[in-house]
């Protein structure tokens, strides 16, 4: 591809393929131009850096005593408090992903690259270089890990929705099932969660009618059991540590939101926490209390002969006592297991997350829909039922393999390790920043760049890649790869490889990028005019008399800076002419700054006044253009045709939507205008909206009828 042509008065110079042209116009034969340049390569030396900024995934050691962290393609093994933080993979050609440690604590399973493919490998948590690969796979990516408890069998879930096990033993792999509408997110935060006995395993996935079902999955007997119907949404299932239900939440709770625009409503919050009993002899998880009295049977002949007396009261005399299983064997009656469902005293709301400990179902509460910041883990208490708080303020938590350490994590990379119990306090953060690796940025561009070419070759939606060889692709972009120097070349040569597909949404962007130093700068909402020595007003920006949202602070009341006045310094500091405006207001963002301003280009008789700058001057900008956008409309029209501005059909643009239509619904018609559109969501509701035809009328004795909706 041709990039950043530049006309001269006799050619055009260009790049192309990472090197110079130009193209006379005489002639119109390109000639390549040879550019030496001298440089001693610095961003190519290896160099140690720190790699908490870039945490992918973490979880927890089966003791709760250390935590892994995937960061900058490598893993990382860190203390809850006391002892060293250790890079276990240290390398920059190679990325290793989604860490799992057995709950036996002898072995780390993570997937790497390190084949030219992402396959399985396993490490001795003890034993340098000892990693050793699993599978043969091939191409494709795979998710997150999940030990059996008996550490023998590892369950994920793939780019193309196969839910697998494989064993640790001899790497055979069998598929349990397959999802049917599942992205990189759903795909990301699919969970599977084992019985204590390592038979089953249990998880949910997408249904035809797009609602999520909960799934069992006999490993022994190979055998797929659907436990919800679908008819609700459930998720996040997980066993009791003591094999007698199935914890999981369930959407059924429906209670409707209703806009105060109009007549519009959401149903959300609808997450109920529930269980089920796994035997049909099981009691319910809220069978009703009974207090009773505990016989005191000291003596034996005391305890045989009320034994006895008891058996020969029995009336059926046919029933014979049959001994219990083994705890450890799990069993299930698959037959009415959903009929068995019983929610929790708790209210509904936005649930995840859920995990079992002895006597405590713990989970992640959301903020409800509406409300804003992190959640909260909770747990509730089966003896007591009721709910109680292990931590506020956590964005999410993993739970020891031993059931008695929670990892929680908060905003801006925070973790930490507490106790399962109820009001915890986030003490002592785990040491990330200590994490550091050295990284070879050359060896370190090559892996992202196959990363790059992978994932577009295991995610574009067509398999043909729009008639692309991609495979050639890579060849030679590759050969461009070998010459770059810094990351900023490193991302145009992915982008061109990208490029080469010619589709919308496929983006690049981060990396160790030389990012300047910036300074946020103060507005006053106003157009300046050179004028000699100072800068006159030449606009206050304005937009309707109705946008209070945004005002420029010299158009509230108790100011009479006026259009055509001088502003003659900020802070005492004089605006002249010899610089840019804005330069005076560096640094003075949100703040109140004092402005002096006269009706001439002089100080003597000028006025101060104390107003509060704006952070930025884009929604002011953007309104006033709007309203001269409405008034033009208006008047061409005689007030019968009303005029909407989207600027994308993202949730700004939903939000003028809906902002504009409210107010203009009941003209003749409207000019939906829709330039520079930016993207956003499909828009349905949109068109749904616009779309909305009259079903009844309001008729009244006194006053106007009205239509509906």
């Amino acid at each position: 591809d041709v990039h950043f042509p530049s006309q001269g008065p006799e050619d055009i110079v260009y790049e192309a393929g990472g090197k110079l042209y130009i193209l006379p116009f005489a002639t119109l034969q390109p000639k390549s131009v040879e550019v030496s340049l001298v440089t001693d390569k610095a961003l190519l030396k290896p160099r140690l850096e720190p790699a908490d900024k870039n945490i992918q995934s973490v979880v927890l050691s089966p003791d709760g005593n250390r935590a892994l962290f995937q960061a900058r393609g490598n893993i990382f093994s860190v203390p809850a408090e006391n002892g060293f933080v250790k890079d276990l993979t240290h390398s920059s050609g190679t990325a290793e992903r989604s860490p799992a440690w057995s709950p036996d604590g002898k072995t780390i399973a993570y997937w790497s690259d390190k084949s030219g493919e992402y396959e399985l490998y396993l490490m001795q948590t003890d034993v340098e270089g000892s990693a050793k690969k699993l599978t043969s796979y091939g191409a494709g990516f795979r998710y997150q890990p999940y030990w059996s408890p008996d550490s023998k069998k590892i369950a994920f879930i793939d780019k193309a929705m196969k839910i697998q096990v494989v064993d640790v033993a001899n790497g055979q792999t069998i598929q349990v099932d397959k999802g049917l509408r599942m992205t990189h997110g759903e795909l990301a935060s699919f969970q599977v969660r084992w019985s204590p006995d390592s038979r089953y395993l249990t998880y949910n996935r997408d249904l035809d009618n797009q609602q999520e079902a909960v799934f069992i999955f006999d490993y022994n007997n190979k055998k797929l059991h659907q436990v919800t119907s679908g008819f609700y949404s459930a998720y996040s299932p997980v066993f009791d540590p003591e094999s007698k239900y199935l914890y999981l939440v369930t959407s059924q709770s429906f209670q409707p939101m209703y806009s105060s625009i109009d007549n519009s409503f959401i149903y959300a919050n609808s997450g109920q926490v529930a269980a089920i009993a796994l035997l049909k002899t099981t009691p319910s998880l809220l069978a009703p209390k009974n207090d009773t009295v505990a016989l005191k049977l000291d003596a034996p002949a005391k305890k045989e002969e009320l034994i006895s007396k008891a058996e020969k009261e029995r009336k059926d005399t046919s029933l014979k006592v049959k001994a219990l299983p083994a705890a450890k064997d799990v069993l299930i009656d698959f037959d009415g297991l959903e009929q068995r469902m019983v929610i929790l005293p708790l209210a509904s709301g936005n649930y995840g997350q859920l995990n079992a400990a002895k006597g405590k179902i713990i989970y992640m509460k959301g903020q409800n829909t509406g409300a804003s910041g992190p959640g909260a883990i909770k747990y509730f208490d089966i003896e007591k039922r009721e709910e109680k708080t292990i931590l506020e303020n956590a964005n999410g938590y993993i739970l020891s393999e031993n059931k008695a350490r929670i990892l929680v994590a908060r905003p801006n990379t925070q973790f930490a390790i507490i106790q399962a119990a109820e009001n915890q306090k986030f003490e002592k953060p785990l040491r990330v920043s200590e994490m550091q690796t050295m990284i070879d940025p050359a060896a370190e561009w090559k892996q992202i760049f196959a990363d790059a070419w992978r994932i577009e070759r295991d995610y574009f939606y067509d398999p043909n890649m729009h008639g692309v060889d991609w495979n050639k692709a890579r060849e030679r972009y590759s050969k461009m790869l070998e010459g770059v120097t810094t990351r900023e070349e490193a991302n145009f040569v992915i982008a061109e490889l990208i490029g080469e597909l010619n589709a919308s949404h496929t983006y690049l962007s981060g990396g160790d990028l030389e990012r300047p130093k910036t300074q946020n700068t103060g507005y006053i909402g106003v157009d300046y005019e050179p004028d000699g020595e100072f800068y006159k007003i030449k606009k206050i920006i304005r937009g309707a008399s109705y946008d209070a949202e945004a005002r420029s602070p010299l158009d509230i009341s108790g100011i009479d800076a006026k259009e055509g006045m001088y502003i003659l310094a900020v802070n005492g500091v004089p605006l002249t002419t010899a610089n840019d405006p804005y330069a005076a207001f560096e640094g003075l963002s949100n703040k109140a700054v004092e402005i002096t301003y006269n009706t001439k280009p002089a100080f003597n008789g000028a006025k101060t006044v104390v107003v509060q700058t704006l952070g930025d001057e884009y929604r002011l900008r953007h309104l006033a253009w709007i309203n001269e956008m409405a008034t033009k409309v208006s008047e061409a029209t005689n007030g019968e045709i009303g005029y909407i501005y989207v600027p994308s059909t993202g949730v700004d643009g939903q939000n003028e939507l809906v902002r504009q239509f409210n107010a203009q619904w009941q003209k003749k018609g409207l000019i939906i205008d829709e330039r520079f559109n930016d993207g956003g969501q499909i828009p349905d509701r949109f068109i749904e909206i616009l779309n909305r035809d009259p079903l009844a009328f309001w008729g009244v004795r006194d006053g106007s009828p009205w239509p509906w909706p």
